[in-house]
């Protein structure tokens, strides 16, 4: 019997036993476990028989032409003697293919699919130690965004970012792109000089006079992480082992912001064992980066939006920190298992920030989290089974899992076992988690045989009341979802009601709030029926149109559209025009969609706004304004 036949006599012989037993939500999850297998539908590669080990890149990074040009030799391992290897390529030039060095290789171009783009095959013999493959990207390549001087800070120099997640590496090194697939890698960056070049690798601190960068990465990594950076870049050290990049003009506002990451490494690794990675660096990016973080190793890509000038956001590093223990040491197989890297990372974060600023303050973490999981619940109402923990993306583009499900829904998972089973116990199991599978990778099945074996078996009770299938494989909120203590929220409750039913704004008791205090205040705002007057009145009070907080303007600017508070439309636009960050830029195009006034103040925004977007990001947003 073939495997497609077991899955699925496997299924059905699962769902009639719970049938008969009576336990319906059982078979129906059991058999969706059963129907999923782990291959990893989001690469062409044949990597689980001949394998790239190791990488040396040799590429020149030009900005006259925006291209990158080079080669990629990678040691290649072949234990089953195939005759060919296959590397992941999407818009890339392929000029030629060489064998250990000497030999030019025989190769083919499968055929172009729209997202998982174009297979590289080359034709080995077993005795190959070696391909070397000699190549140049393209203007389609949608991890790279080239940057003109007058889109950066400092306005005298361009600018190039990689952001590789989740299959875009493919568009600027041939790879076997898999989060299944690991490698060492060494690399030689030529870049024009005075640029500085980073990688997700051991970097340099100050410009090489001649623009030659060599990088060395000695942990096994994915191509997902595989990042560059190039630009007038500067470093400041924090302490022994962690520093801040960033445009000079910018270097000493990041630095201040980031005083405190030395201490946010060693409380992550007073939770969950040592940092692996040797130093732990952040890059601040110019403002067009479409996201809030890249965890790439070493060095953490991340946006300028967290530069509040009071260290207000920064727990935004803690996120990307914890992923170099969940995504980075232990890894998603595939797309389908991302869960494990977000929901994992997010539960470690909240772990680190209530260490070093309390219950009462990450309580509200919680919550917010919770109220956009509520929210994304809503937006996928009509795809359910995009809300299974264990996704299905076989067939359609993996960013189309990068959602709140896989961050909320597992933070709020792993919550569940941790009361369930006690904090101490959840922190022994996730550290020994850790060092058991440390440069490994880890699919869903098998963490909840994992989960099992280590900790929920110890209690028949504990696994009935977390009921894991039911979280993994079921659509929506399980009722057994945890809620945070609301107390600070109770009180920002109080406060907005007083002010929606007539209190003014400068009776309020928010001067001290915290960004997650107003954050919550202007979410209630935006559904209640507030009034331009009101949106005056607070607006001179707390000086909402000036802040600097990306996370209080970003809302404040939406209850603006909503409202036509016309006092905060200039600087509306101007955070339009800089800020790239996706999250921030959806629902402001959004509301202004929904009349014709903001349709028309939408599209003249957007219009001189999006060649400062990353490619990814221009694609999101034109199909909002159209």
């Amino acid at each position: 019997m073939n495997k497609i036949l077991l899955l699925l006599s496997a299924a059905a012989c699962t769902l009639l036993a719970c049938k008969q037993s009576g336990d319906k939500d059982k078979g129906q999850s059991l058999a969706a476990e059963a129907a999923f297998d782990n291959k990893d539908y989001h690469t062409q590669s044949n990597a689980d028989s001949v394998k790239g080990t190791h990488l040396f890149l040799d590429i020149e990074v030009s900005f006259d032409t925006k291209m990158i040009t080079g080669s990629a030799l990678w040691d290649i391992e072949n234990p089953y003697k195939k005759s060919q290897i296959i590397f992941d390529t999407k818009d890339l030039v392929i000029d030629s293919v060489f064998l250990d060095g000497v030999t030019k290789a025989a190769y083919t171009l499968g055929n172009p699919d729209s997202v998982l783009g174009t297979a590289l095959n080359v034709t080995i013999k077993p005795e190959n130690k070696s391909v070397k493959i000699y190549y140049h990207t393209t203007d389609k390549a949608t991890a790279l965004q080239w940057l003109a001087p007058e889109q950066t800070f400092g306005k005298q120099h361009p600018f190039l970012y990689t952001q590789s997640e989740s299959i875009h590496a493919r568009t600027w090194i041939p790879v076997q792109d898999g989060p299944g697939v690991r490698y060492t890698y060494d690399a030689k960056v030529t870049v024009p000089k005075g640029l500085m070049a980073l990688m997700s690798a051991t970097n340099p601190q100050q410009k090489a006079a001649d623009g030659v960068y060599t990088f060395h990465m000695d942990k096994p990594i994915p191509a997902y992480l595989m990042a560059l950076a190039v630009g007038d870049i500067g470093f400041k050290s924090i302490d022994d082992r962690t520093g801040v990049y960033a445009e000079p003009s910018i270097l000493a506002k990041a630095y201040n912001e980031f005083t405190d990451v030395g201490k946010m490494v060693h409380t992550a690794e007073e939770l969950y064992g040592p940092y692996r990675w040797g130093r732990y660096d952040i890059l601040v990016l110019p403002s067009g980066f479409p996201i809030g973080g890249m965890e790439n190793p070493k060095l953490t890509f991340c946006t300028p939006t967290i530069l509040a000038g009071d260290k207000s956001l920064v727990n935004l590093i803690a996120h990307e920190l914890a992923h170099n223990w969940s995504g980075n040491l232990v890894t998603n197989h595939t797309w389908n298992d991302f869960w494990l890297n977000e929901g994992f990372t997010m539960y470690f974060e909240r772990r680190i920030t209530e260490a070093m600023q309390g219950k009462s303050y990450t309580d509200m973490q919680w919550e917010l989290g919770y109220q956009d999981l509520v929210a994304t619940m809503e937006d996928l109402k009509d795809k359910p089974e995009d809300t299974h923990l264990r996704l299905n993306l076989k067939g359609r583009n993996p960013d189309d899992g990068l959602t709140d499900i896989a961050y909320e829904k597992g933070a709020h998972l792993l919550k569940l076992i941790e009361l369930t089973v006690g904090r101490a116990k959840m922190d022994t199991f996730l550290t020994q988690y850790f060092n058991d599978n440390a440069f490994k990778t880890m699919n869903t099945k098998d963490f909840i045989d994992y989960l099992n074996k280590h900790l929920l078996d110890q209690n028949p009770d504990w696994k009935m009341k977390i009921n894991i299938n039911e979280w993994v494989y079921s659509a929506g909120i399980p009722k057994s979802c945890p809620r945070a203590d609301m107390e600070r929220f109770v009180k920002v409750d109080s406060v907005a009601k007083k002010f929606t039913t007539g209190t003014k704004a400068a009776a309020l008791p928010a001067v001290q709030w915290s960004t997650y205090e107003w954050m919550h205040f202007l979410r209630q705002m935006v559904t209640s029926n507030i009034n331009l007057e009101q949106m005056k009145d607070l607006d001179q009070v707390y000086h909402l149109t000036q802040t600097q907080n990306s996370e209080k303007a970003d809302l404040w600017y939406l209850l603006s559209i909503k409202t036509k508070y016309t006092p905060a439309y200039p600087a509306m636009r101007s955070f339009l025009y800089v800020t790239g960050r996706e999250k921030f830029l959806q629902p402001l195009y959004k509301e202004m969609m929904k009349t014709a006034e903001g349709k028309q103040m939408a599209s003249e925004i957007y219009t001189l706004a999006r060649p400062n977007y990353h490619p990814l990001t221009q694609k999101v947003v034109d199909e909002i304004v159209k």
